[in-house]
């Protein structure tokens, strides 16, 4: 069973609007803006990127390329250069018969180096926080090797980069593993999405921030969520909880950090579940 572009489209903007939504510290939400943007950047960011990025007639580089310039003429600024790499090769599974991760890691496999030139000009056009020359595999130059051998190369430092060559083992597990667990426990509204973004930032360093305020700052946010989030476990009480999330969220803030890949990640998680409920849906 496949999904039609419509219930990949809805899923997509859902999952955009999900994260949104929920509190999380360091990143733009609707609770509190950040880094120069609003949540409305965000939720314009979704709707007009969600158009190329599950048009079937388009090869998954043009739908990265594409997103990345409808959202430049939208917001004029990077909102979702993460959330498209991510959600494209997610969107161009579902299309597919079969298990969704099994597409996924067909889908990655079989990008061409017009995927490749694509990407990289969608990486250079949406100009991301940090970004830099490289020795190997710059993407302000003509691609010299395929889209994975540059992910590849960059998969240590670079968590979206990572998901590419692993066939995204950290929104599958880390990510989708924290969303269900709460969604289990009877979390509802915001939480599950709460918990996923959490378990990333405890999990590992944040790449944007790295990228941006260097390995030992990124390291030092990571510990401070891995504290938060304990807390954050104990605590029943929604007021309380926001409190607790909202003073990360202005100590974050206030140093300028932002954990933007954690994010990304969180959509991605989210989108993934979202797929997985409605290709149930239409089996019944």
């Amino acid at each position: 069973m496949t999904l039609s572009r419509e219930l990949i489209q809805l899923a997509y903007e859902d999952a955009c609007r999900c994260e949104i939504e929920a509190l999380k510290p360091g990143n733009v939400h609707l609770f509190a803006d950040g880094h120069g943007m609003s949540a409305e950047h965000f939720l314009a960011s979704a709707s007009v990127s969600s158009l190329p990025l599950t048009d079937p007639d388009l090869p998954v580089g043009q739908r990265i390329l594409r997103a990345v310039q409808v959202t430049r003429q939208a917001v004029g600024t990077n909102t979702n250069l993460g959330i498209i790499l991510l959600s494209a090769p997610l969107a161009c599974a579902a299309e597919m018969k079969g298990e969704l991760r099994h597409n996924l890691g067909s889908v990655l496999d079989d990008m061409t180096m017009d995927d490749t030139k694509a990407v990289f000009e969608a990486i250079v056009l949406a100009s991301p926080g940090g970004l830099g020359s490289a020795e190997t595999h710059d993407v302000r130059e003509e691609p010299k090797a395929h889209l994975l051998d540059a992910m590849r190369e960059a998969a240590g430092r670079d968590r979206i980069a990572r998901q590419y060559v692993t066939h995204f083992e950290d929104v599958f597990g880390t990510g989708l593993k924290a969303f269900e667990a709460a969604a289990s426990r009877d979390e509802r509204g915001m939480w599950p999405t709460v918990f996923a973004y959490m378990a990333f930032l405890a999990g590992f360093p944040d790449s944007h921030v790295a990228r941006k305020h260097g390995a030992a700052v990124a390291g030092q946010v990571q510990e401070e969520a891995a504290s938060v989030r304990t807390s954050l476990e104990s605590i029943r009480e929604e007021a309380a909880r926001i409190e607790l999330l909202m003073e990360f969220d202005r100590r974050l803030k206030a140093r300028g950090i932002n954990p933007g890949t954690s994010a990304d990640l969180t959509v991605a998680c989210i989108l993934v579940h979202s797929l997985g409920v409605k290709l149930a849906q239409t089996e019944r």
